[in-house]
């Protein structure tokens, strides 16, 4: 590759800004696998200016050895500035990228080891769940048993072990990572609660998926999930780490049951990730974009058909209950939007005489109709039409009075 003086750019590296700009991924790893194209070429304008917060993009751009740690001209890495403009997905890819060759590293034999750390084969579904954006802890055990490679005690075993040494590299490493170092920890975590069930005997997996999803009678929350992730944390064991002295603040003062979740706190913490308010995550396995709801009580959310299944036996319990909740709040919103509606005709009418009567009257009448008052009146009456609007078109999941 001829070395160019900076700022100037290939013709390659011109085309590739414009394919990502696109957005069209195959093209783009097509270019950046050429020899005249150099990943960190434009710094973050990659992956915020010209990939208009690709998910994908972002994430073929990593592989290819983008770096995220360096900064650019205003002193910002490519993580900060996709937060920066509002990228939060781009922001959780980021995060939670782990370059593979990193993993390979353990499928070899080092030192006076005669074997490798990690079996070759199992590189390619560890990777997978390293790299996931989604730690929900049924997630995690989905993906474990969906292979058949890392559902074994032994694979297991190994993974868990790999992921130990990883987090305490991350840890005493000149950069440290407390972010990385977490994550591998509860990972391990979840592989070695994993280990524990499948000592019980074959499809054990199942029933730790089940443990984790039933809910206390009241309000079906999960006790024993909040347990387990509380747990991980707990033996988190650099107890200097910032990180860690932070989850625990956040945490310990909630009752069990209460928000925020470990696993909401958990999350935000590792991936990155703030609130979002027109977003809906799977009840089961914690997928973000969540868009069907149990056609009966019309409160739970799931991703698809499967994720509902897995969770009848813990929601059927509750479902009725929440289902009478669920036509209370109808109720109330209808009342509320009629009381507003009246409220505001009366507003208008009220205006109406004012104009009539003569200036000296009007300026009386107007101490007691006060207009922000009426503004702030429609505003209330937009926002519940609105709620009330998104209940109503919200797509119905299977029904679970079948099954």
């Amino acid at each position: 590759m001829v070395h160019m003086k900076k700022g100037e750019l290939t013709q390659e590296e011109k085309d590739l800004l414009e394919v990502i700009g696109k957005g069209t991924v195959q093209e783009a790893g097509t270019l950046l696998a050429s020899k005249n194209v150099h990943v960190n070429c434009l710094d973050e304008e990659l992956f915020i200016g010209r990939g208009k917060g690709n998910k994908d993009i972002t994430w073929v751009m990593l592989e290819a050895g983008a770096e995220t740690d360096v900064v650019n001209s205003v002193g910002r890495t490519a993580a900060q500035m996709a937060a920066f403009v509002g990228q939060h997905d781009c922001v959780t890819i980021i995060n939670n990228f782990f370059p593979r060759e990193k993993l390979d590293y353990y499928t070899k034999p080092q030192g006076l080891d005669k074997e490798p750390r990690l079996p070759p084969k199992l590189a390619s579904p560890l990777h997978k769940i390293i790299t996931t954006t989604n730690l929900h802890p049924v997630k995690i055990v989905m993906l474990i048993n969906e292979n058949p490679l890392l559902a074994e005690e032994a694979a297991l075993n190994k993974c868990y072990k790999v992921m130990d040494l990883i987090c305490e590299k991350c840890m005493k490493q000149r950069d440290m990572n407390e972010v990385l170092a977490m994550k591998m920890h509860y990972i391990s975590c979840i592989f070695q609660k994993c280990i524990n069930f499948l000592k019980d005997g074959e499809n054990k997996l199942d029933t730790l998926i089940k443990s984790l999803l039933k809910g206390r009678p009241s309000d079906g929350f999960p006790i024993y999930q909040e347990k387990i992730i509380r747990e991980s944390i707990r033996k988190f064991p650099y107890c200097e780490a910032t990180l860690l002295q932070q989850l625990v603040r956040s945490i310990a003062p909630v009752e069990i049951g209460s928000d925020p979740t470990a696993f909401s706190v958990l999350t935000q913490a590792i991936t990155g990730q703030v609130g979002f308010v027109d977003v809906e995550f799977c009840t089961t396995c914690g997928e973000k974009g969540a868009s069907k709801r149990c056609s009966v009580c019309k409160m739970v959310i799931y991703c698809d058909q499967t994720c509902q299944k897995t969770h009848w036996f813990a929601h059927k319990k509750i479902c009725k209950n929440l289902k009478d909740i669920y036509e209370k709040q109808q109720l109330e919103a209808a009342k509320e939007k009629s009381e507003e509606e009246n409220n505001g005709k009366l507003d208008v009418n009220s205006n109406c005489v004012n104009e009539e009567q003569p200036e000296a009257e009007t300026g009386i009448s107007q101490e007691d109709c006060n207009p922000k008052d009426s503004v702030e009146g429609e505003r209330e009456s937009l926002q519940s039409d609105a709620g009330l609007e998104c209940l109503q078109d919200a797509p119905a999941g299977p029904q679970l009075s079948e099954e």
